[in-house]
């Protein structure tokens, strides 16, 4: 019984563990048809991204041997 005590936080663990992970994935509100700020602000700045892409490309071609894989 003695051993039994000195495992069982070992056991416990892991079952608290995936407890927490599957509130949290519930909790994320999946489903929502309201935009909140943090989504406006995520689209806005994809959008941002999605228009200065060209503009890097073109930079890319015009310097060969400056980008990130270079």
């Amino acid at each position: 019984m003695q051993q039994f005590l000195y495992i069982l936080p070992a056991l416990i663990c892991p079952v608290g563990i995936g407890l927490m992970m599957w509130f949290m994935m519930r909790g994320r509100g999946h489903g929502k048809t309201v935009d909140g700020p943090e989504e406006q602000e995520l689209a806005r700045l994809r959008a941002e991204v999605a228009a200065l892409r060209p503009q890097a490309a073109a930079f890319d071609e015009r310097h060969p041997g400056t980008g990130p894989t270079a």
